[in-house]
């Protein structure tokens, strides 16, 4: 099991978002997550770089891997371009790129003014991407005309030795069945049993990624505070979340998240075992990747608490679980 650290693109400046990464490997983070937006959740994050210049400013400051979570291919931005972003970065990277996909939300995907489909359109749509964006790895012309796109004697000449994985995000049974049949991998951010089992069933064992955010802070009261002020959307239900078109929708259902169930849903504070405990679900689920994310302005205090505290005992009980197993 690896443990990344998993920058959020809504809330950081490019700049910080890099120092991040640089604080991570320090500590002895294993990889990184970035999330690919146009909009924040809401006004009081208030950033939303572009994810692709981040990823080749991560590529000259840290050797860690780094996977999109996650990147839409379907709507607002078109198969063959995110093709030949993954590919650039990819060899940036020197291999070391994951391109995590997924059906997108409103917030992200309306800006260009075309209607938001449905999820099963959307999940049609988004294995049509899979696999013009895989033709495309092959390195020689495209021509594709699907029901979705259609790509003109498209050719991509910057190529990795070896076409980036795909991994696809599932928050229900659709999406999920999706990344068995077509991901080499899966993302969520819950340590839910059922999906994981279904997907790994169904894909026979492919690796699985899982993420989390904490809020650090000096108290638990304050990293309440900052986690309600910055993340109360974390706790809307249902799929809000993917049809909610602008940040001001986010802030107005969020008015319904109260700070305790913030509290309730969040470690927050500096004791570290708290956030081993929080932690642990992802452990015990046995993720083949764990990636945490701090909330709020202590984002150093938290990265290097984690590296020295909070990691080597999370290795050590993942290590315990794997030989109770064999």
């Amino acid at each position: 099991m690896r443990f990344g650290y998993f920058l959020s693109c809504e809330e950081y400046t490019p700049a910080q978002l890099v120092e991040q990464a640089v604080l991570a490997e320090e500590a002895g983070f294993e990889c990184l997550w970035i999330s690919d937006h146009f909009h924040p959740w809401n006004d009081e994050q208030g950033q939303s770089p572009f994810v692709w210049s981040v990823i080749g400013a991560l590529s000259q400051a840290t050797r860690l891997p780094v996977t999109t979570a996650v990147t839409c291919p379907t709507v607002r931005i078109d198969p063959v371009v995110v093709a030949q972003a993954a590919a650039t970065s990819a060899v940036m990277l020197e291999g070391g790129f994951t391109l995590g996909v997924g059906t997108g939300e409103a917030l992200n995907e309306h800006v260009l003014g075309r209607v938001w489909p449905t999820l099963d359109v959307r999940l049609e749509m988004l294995e049509e991407a899979i696999g013009v964006m895989r033709e495309l790895w092959d390195g020689d012309f495209v021509n594709h005309h699907g029901k979705h796109y259609t790509v003109d004697t498209a050719r991509i000449y910057t190529l990795p030795e070896t076409p980036p994985q795909v991994f696809v995000s599932g928050f229900g049974p659709k999406a999920t069945d999706l990344a068995a049949r077509v991901g080499d991998g899966y993302i969520t951010t819950s340590p839910e049993r059922e999906l994981l089992d279904r997907f790994r069933e169904e894909s026979g064992g492919k690796p699985t990624q899982g993420g989390v955010k904490v809020s650090w802070a000096a108290t638990e009261e304050e990293g309440a505070e900052i986690a309600h002020r910055l993340w109360a959307n974390s706790g809307l239900p249902g799929e809000l979340a993917q049809v909610l078109p602008s940040p001001r929708h986010f802030e107005q259902a969020s008015t319904l998240v109260t700070v305790e169930q913030t509290r309730e849903s969040v470690s927050c504070g500096s004791d570290v075992a708290a956030h081993i405990d929080a932690l642990m679900p992802y452990v015990e689920a046995g993720f083949d990747d764990v990636y945490v994310a701090n909330m709020g302005p202590h984002y150093a205090e938290m990265i290097r608490a984690f590296g020295s505290e909070v990691l080597p005992v999370l290795r050590e009980r993942s290590a315990d679980q794997g030989a109770s197993t064999r």
